[in-house]
Order: C-alpha cells, then structure tokens, then sequence
C-alpha cells in the first residue's frame, strides 16, 4: 500500500480536502500534515517542511504540498535533503516529474489551477513510475551536488 503525505496552508484547504477525498477511490494511506487552524497566513515553510522531512525519513513514499501557488512549498520542500520535489501545473509536467526526476512529492497552486485538473495532476503523477533511462545520470548528478551539501 502506497503512502502519502498531504499538507497544505490556508490558501489552500479546500483544494486539499478535495484531493484527500479523491485520494479514497485508491488503496493509499494518506496522512495529513496541515495545521488547518484557518489562520490567515500560516506558515507554510513549516507545513512543507513536516512533509518533505517525513518523506526523507521514510515514513512516506510520496506527497503532495498544495499553497496559493505551489512555488513556496516546492522551494521549501527541496531544502530537505534526498527531497526531489517539482512544481506541477498540467499534467505532462507530473509525468515529467515522476517518470525523468524520480520525484518523491509534487506542488502545485490552489490560486493557479481548478480542481479537475489537480485531480489529473495526481492521477497522472501517481501513476507514472520512475524508469531511469537516459535520466537515470541525470538524477545520479542531481544526488552528487546533495550529497555534497552533507
């Protein structure tokens, strides 16, 4: 059974929520990691951050951040070391993601995309698996420059 980390700020519940819910057609065990307090700007560096360090610590195999754009929580969540994560907002990109660059989580914007094609989005993503190929040096590389960073 696959494992998911979902998290999201307040820009972005609803969105969420509508992922969480489409998530159940699929055996996947997802866990929430938002604050969801409806505090105006929360914090979303530590939303992200709680995802991406559960992922690093293989608690999850993947996760989904969900902000007002996407682009903070994808900043936030590549700080995290063995963290690939990509901003997707069609779903070539979410093929892309999963499928050249191993991505372990996938960001996108509540304020940027509507609700069906989030849901394309994960469904894609999800769906696509990692085969290494001609990227396979490429994410080798990408491991390389972080493993310098320890």
């Amino acid at each position: 059974m696959l494992s998911l980390a979902i998290g999201a700020d307040d820009a972005a519940f609803e969105m969420k929520d509508l992922i969480k819910e489409h998530l159940k057609a699929f055996d996947i065990e997802v866990t929430d990691y938002s604050h969801n307090t409806g505090v105006v700007d929360e914090m979303y560096p530590d939303v992200a951050h709680a995802v991406a360090s559960a992922i690093s610590q293989g608690k999850h195999q993947r996760g989904i951040l969900i902000c007002g754009t996407g682009i903070g929580m994808s900043i936030v969540a590549n700080k995290v070391i063995g963290i690939r994560a990509a901003l997707c907002h069609d779903t070539y990109s979410a093929e892309r993601a999963q499928k050249s660059n191993d991505a372990q989580i996938i960001t996108f914007g509540a304020r940027v995309i509507g609700p069906e094609l989030a849901k394309s989005i994960v469904d894609t993503w999800l769906s696509s698996e990692y085969d290494g190929g001609r990227s396979a040096p490429k994410v080798a590389r990408i491991n390389e420059y972080e493993n310098r960073q320890r």
